[in-house]
C-alpha cells in the first residue's frame, strides 16, 4: 500500500525532535505532529528550566547536529560532590580523573529546544503544527492517524508511529496502555540562586532527612536548585517570603558556595515514578516521558529518553538497510527488549536512592554515610559510578 509517511512522530520536543533529526538523512519519509505552536513554546516559562545532560547524552545530541550550537550556552559539570547532611560521608568525582572535558552539562530547555527547532527547519522532515491526535487505528500493514489541525480533520497513514508526546501522552491513552505509578509523597521545589563563591562548575547533591537537594551550575556563580520536600513542607516553603525561604535553603545546603541569594521565582512539581505497562504496540512505540517518568534525584529523565532515541534510530537504520518492515511487531518488541535493561537499572537506582536517602532513621543514615566514605576511597567503584553518571553504562548507539 501507499503510505503518507514511513514514520510519524507525535511530539516535536527534545526527544521527538531528536529522533526526527536522527532519521532525517535516511530514505524514510518523516513527519512530526506537534500540538504547541512555535511562538507559544518560545514564550512558555517551561523553557527556563535547567536540564542536566550526561556526557553521553551530549554525544547523542552531537550526532543529530544539536549539541554543536547548544554547547556554547551550556555550563559544564567538571565535578560532582555528594554529601549527607549531618554526617561526614562525602563522594567526589571529577572530569579530569575520568579523562573527559566534563562529566555532564547543564543547559536550559529553551537552549536545546531552539537548536532542535533550527535543525528541523533545515531538514526534509515535515512539521505538522499545530495539530493534535484525536484518533488512531493500527493494523497489520499501517497505522491510521486522525488529526485536528485548526478547524480541519486530517487522516494520515504511516508504517510506524512513535509516541514522544510526554507524560500525558494522547497516543498512550488512545491505545489504553496502563501505567504503574508510585507516588513518593514528595514535591520538588525548583528555583535559581546566585552564590557568593564560584563552585568551579561543581554539581552538588546533598541528601537531607526529607529528600535530596541538588545545586546544578548554570554559570560561575549561578546555580539551578532542585529541593525535594514532603508535600506539606513544600507548601509551607512556597508560601514563605523570599528571605525566609533563602534562610531555610542556606541552612539545608550549607556554605559550600558562600552566601546564596534567590534569583528566580519558585516552582513546584509533585514527584512520582510512572512507567507504562508496555513499550510497544501494533505499529506503535513509546519513548521518553510517554513511556517513563522518574524522580529527579539522579537527573536521568531526559538522558534516558535520549538513549531511547539513539537505540531506536540505530535499529531503524539497520532495519531499513535490509529492506525490512520498520513497523513490524516483533521488531518493535526487540527494540523494547533491548531498552529494558537500561530502563530497569535506572529505575532501580533512582528509586532505591530516594528511599535510602529520604529517611533520618539512624541505622540507615549511619550505613549510607559509611557507604559514601567507602565508595569515595574505593577507586574502581567510584570509576564505575562516574561512568554511569556520564551515561556510559551502555554503549552509545551510532546511527549517523
Amino acid at each position: 500500500m501507499n503510505y503518507d509517511y514511513d514514520v510519524l512522530i507525535v511530539g516535536g520536543g527534545l526527544v521527538g525532535g531528536s529522533l526526527a533529526l536522527a532519521l532525517a538523512d535516511t530514505a524514510l519519509r518523516i513527519g512530526v505532529i506537534e500540538a504547541v505552536p512555535e511562538d507559544k513554546r518560545i514564550a512558555s516559562s517551561a523553557g527556563d528550566r535547567a536540564l542536566a545532560l550526561a556526557w553521553g547524552s551530549a554525544q547523542i545530541l552531537g550526532q543529530v547536529g544539536v549539541w554543536q550550537g547548544a554547547e556554547k550556552k551550556a555550563a559544564p559539570i567538571r565535578h560532582i560532590h555528594v554529601s549527607d547532611q549531618g554526617y561526614f560521608g562525602k563522594l567526589r568525582m571529577s572530569a579530569e580523573r575520568e579523562g573527559v572535558p566534563a562529566l555532564g552539562y547543564v543547559a536550559t530547555a529553551r537552549t536545546l529546544e531552539e537548536e532542535v527547532a533550527l535543525r528541523l527547519s533545515q531538514s526534509p522532515v515535515t512539521m505538522i503544527c499545530p495539530a493534535s491526535v484525536i484518533g488512531l487505528k493500527a493494523g497489520s500493514e499501517a497505522v491510521h492517524v486522525s488529526l485536528r489541525e485548526g478547524n480541519e480533520s486530517i487522516n494520515l497513514t504511516a508504517r510506524l508511529l512513535v509516541a514522544a508526546d510526554g507524560g500525558n501522552s494522547t497516543v498512550r491513552k488512545l491505545l489504553e496502555i496502563g501505567q504503574s505509578i508510585r507516588d513518593y509523597g514528595q514535591t520538588a521545589i525548583v528555583t535559581e540562586v546566585n552564590t557568593g563563591k564560584s563552585g568551579d562548575f561543581t554539581a552538588y547533591e546533598r541528601f537531607t532527612p526529607v529528600g535530596p537537594l541538588a545545586f546544578l551550575p548554570v554559570a560561575k556563580k549561578r546555580y539551578s536548585v532542585v529541593w525535594t520536600q514532603k508535600a506539606d513542607d513544600a507548601a509551607e516553603l512556597l508560601a514563605m517570603p523570599d528571605s525566609a525561604f533563602t534562610d531555610r535553603l542556606q541552612s539545608a545546603f550549607g556554605y559550600w558556595l558562600g552566601k546564596i541569594a534567590l534569583a528566580s521565582r519558585r516552582q513546584a512539581f509533585p514527584l512520582k515514578l510512572i512507567r507504562a505497562e508496555r513499550m510497544a504496540d501494533e505499529r506503535v512505540v513509546l519513548i521518553g516521558n510517554a513511556m517513563h517518568q522518574l524522580h529527579p534525584v539522579a537527573g536521568q529523565g531526559l538522558n534516558l529518553g535520549l538513549r531511547d532515541v539513539a537505540m531506536l534510530a540505530e535499529m531503524l537504520v539497520a532495519r531499513l538497510a535490509f529492506g525490512e518492515d520498520i513497523g513490524e511487531r516483533t521488531f518493535l518488541e526487540r527494540y523494547a527488549q533491548a531498552r529494558q535493561a537500561d530502563l530497569d537499572r535506572v529505575i532501580r537506582f533512582t528509586d532505591s536512592t530516594v528511599r535510602i536517602f529520604s529517611t533520618d532513621f539512624a541505622p540507615v543514615a549511619l550505613a549510607r554515610n559509611a557507604g559514601l566514605l567507602a565508595l569515595d576511597r574505593f577507586l574502581p567503584g567510584k570509576r564505575l559510578l562516574a561512568q554511569y553518571a556520564m551515561g556510559l553504562g551502555n554503549r552509545i548507539p551510532r546511527f549517523g
